[in-house]
């Protein structure tokens, strides 16, 4: 079962912007996707990627951020743009079996897929 391993997490003022990275420790066809959690609140999906680089996200992050992935890297990508303090969250990568639309439903996520560990994202006004 393939590892994942977020990074590029950090603090920046709004109106910024951040790149994250997800690296597969081995190649994966799965559906792979963003999720994110703020203290005192459930993890919510931002958006989801086929191996086909199809992708969906969620209302509140379209036109802001942009999901891609590199299967002959292992690696997933959000590219995050024009921040704000709301977006501030652990943001998780996960892989798993069927529709990249899952991302909508993170427990159904967490049953049948891999998470990686976190990074963080901060953004200060």
């Amino acid at each position: 079962q393939a590892r994942l391993v977020e990074s590029g997490g950090d603090t920046v003022h709004a109106g910024g912007s951040l790149r994250l990275s997800c690296a597969a420790s081995t190649p994966t066809y799965y559906s792979m996707g963003w999720f994110r959690q703020a203290p005192g609140k459930e993890r919510e999906g931002i958006a989801g990627i086929d191996s086909q680089n199809d992708a969906f996200y969620k209302d509140s992050v379209k036109g802001r951020f942009t999901i891609s992935r590199d299967n002959s890297e292992n690696k997933l990508f959000l590219q995050m743009n024009n921040l704000q303090p709301e977006d501030t969250a652990m943001y998780y990568c996960a892989a798993w079996p069927g529709s990249p639309t899952l991302f909508h439903a993170p427990s159904a996520v967490g049953d049948f897929g891999v998470w990686g560990q976190g990074t963080q994202v901060t953004v200060s006004s």
